[in-house]
């Protein structure tokens, strides 16, 4: 089967209108600096956005040099600030995950998407792209956009020897590719413990004593990661999609694979209420009518109007993209139709470059680069060939839909197992935090952090948790008025949420 890896990747779709009426809210505590005061040259987005980007007109920019020495730092960090638009609480700063998601995007059209909140009313909203992220500099990129359009059209079903030889060989050609083109000592300092130290920084120059922060997904790590080590310095946090930190790359996988076929079973359901699905209307044969339609592609391309067609690898991107949100079901479906009749699936090759970055003019952006070379360095990875054999046979019971053919007692190691720098950071159970710092949300079906993670997390961290019913990748802000009343409460009068809170 071809393994999807860690996705963890947060489609985050802010389209929120609270109707609670807006309290009274304290300003910024006496004494704290001017939110300005310590950082002199900030400036319009346009550098980061081009001239005429839907970008709220207050919104401000710069750049924070971190590492290295003060005349030769290892990066600088695209930082965007969006003032608050009434009485000032402190900055809200914002992590939509992946790795490798951009924050100062997303604290952008979180900015539109919430003007005349009390979220964009009492608070700043703060988005810091880590090292190699976004719009900070040096961009970390392993591959060009020519050899990412060829690692697509790599099938990476075929695990006989032969051909888990080849496909560790293609991953140690990116590996190679990593360290030539980015550099060993750049690529060891973008661990999730690297970027809370370096929001730490980013505090300081905005001026404010403690900080609030909504983290999404791979958010929650660094949330975690900086509560942990810098608690003194939060106010309020809110955590949704949670990671738990306490599990290994391999067993998270296996869980996070689980939570996906927990989400097809959910899509395919759905579908079924239509006549014309193309996985037909008996649940016991969703997963062999999908086989049948995806597993052809490793011989030959599907039809598409994109002369590249649609590939194997394309299709199982394509389709647990769609899995992040039940927007994207009709468009699963629209692909899906595509193959059995053997007209266009394009919607599925839409699907996979969404989520592999690649724009219309055929140009990637780095999320994926970035995504591998964080969770990489976060966490040791097993290098023994036999315990990636034995993942895939778990994987193939928990997560049928993915696996192609019988299991042969034979995988590839994950990418991380090549990785040519070491560790910075081990799993780990997180600490528990003072009363009143973090509330978790996690969502019952969530296929990239399945539930049972945000549950273990707000236990370590003895925290609140709200639940979330539903089939999606996050919740927070899409507008679900008893998730989003709690948050909003919480954060502008710290108000808790109510003992196991369960919100649909």
């Amino acid at each position: 089967m071809r393994r999807t890896g860690s996705v963890g990747s947060a489609l985050l779709a802010c389209a929120l209108i609270l109707a609670t009426p807006a309290p009274a809210a304290s300003a910024t505590p006496e004494g704290a600096a001017d939110p300005i005061a310590r950082q002199q040259n900030w400036g319009d987005c346009s550098v980061f956005f081009g001239a005429g980007a839907d970008v709220p007109p207050s919104a401000q920019c710069t750049m924070v040099p971190v590492g290295g020495t003060a005349t030769q730092p290892l990066a600088n960090l695209a930082v965007i600030r969006i003032p608050a638009t009434g009485s000032r609480i402190g900055s809200l700063f914002i992590n939509p995950g992946g790795p490798g998601a951009s924050a100062v995007d997303s604290a952008a059209g979180m900015g539109t998407a919430l003007a005349g909140t009390e979220i964009t009313e009492h608070f700043d909203l703060v988005g810091v792209d880590p090292r190699g992220v976004g719009h900070s500099t040096p961009q970390l990129r392993c591959r060009t956009d020519e050899e990412f359009d060829a690692w697509r059209r790599e099938p990476m079903a075929d695990y006989s020897p032969a051909g888990v030889a080849h496909i560790e060989a293609l991953y140690q050609q990116f590996v190679d590719q990593c360290a030539q083109r980015m550099g060993t000592a750049f690529l060891s300092g973008v661990g999730t413990a690297e970027t809370a130290r370096d929001m730490d920084t980013v505090r300081q120059v905005i001026g404010d004593e403690q900080i609030n922060y909504l983290g999404f997904s791979y958010g929650t790590d660094v949330g975690r990661a900086y509560v942990e080590e810098f608690g003194d310095h939060v106010r309020a946090m809110v955590l949704d999609g949670a990671i738990d930190p306490s599990i290994g790359p391999v067993e998270k996988n296996i869980r996070q694979m689980a939570g996906f076929q927990t989400a097809f079973n959910d899509y395919a359901a759905d579908c079924a209420r239509s006549p014309g699905c193309p996985l037909g209307q008996d649940p016991a044969a969703f997963v062999d009518r999908y086989h049948a339609l995806v597993d052809p592609l490793v011989f030959a391309p599907g039809r598409t109007s994109d002369p590249r067609g649609l590939s194997y690898a394309d299709a199982i991107t394509g389709t647990v993209n769609a899995l992040y949100s039940r927007q994207y079901w009709k468009y699963l479906t629209s692909g899906l139709l595509g193959l059995q009749r053997g007209t266009d699936a394009g919607d599925l090759l839409l699907l996979a470059d969404e989520y592999q970055g690649r724009g219309p003019d055929g140009r990637y952006s780095n999320l994926q680069d970035a995504f591998n070379a964080v969770r990489c360095v976060d966490a040791p990875t097993p290098t023994d060939p036999a315990i990636w054999a034995a993942a895939d046979q778990q994987i193939r019971q928990v997560a049928p839909f993915l696996a192609y053919g019988e299991f042969t007692g034979y995988a590839p190691r994950d990418i991380c197992s090549f990785w040519p720098v070491s560790a910075t950071s081990t799993p780990g159970p997180a600490a528990p935090v003072a009363p009143g710092k973090v509330v978790v949300v996690s969502t019952t079906h969530d296929p990239a952090t399945p539930y049972q993670a945000g549950v273990n997390l707000a236990q370590q961290l003895g925290a609140p948790l709200i639940t979330f019913e539903g089939t999606q990748h996050t919740a927070v802000f899409n507008g679900y008025q008893c998730l989003d009343t709690a948050v909003v409460r919480y954060f502008v009068d710290l108000t808790p949420p109510p003992d196991n809170l369960h919100c649909n």
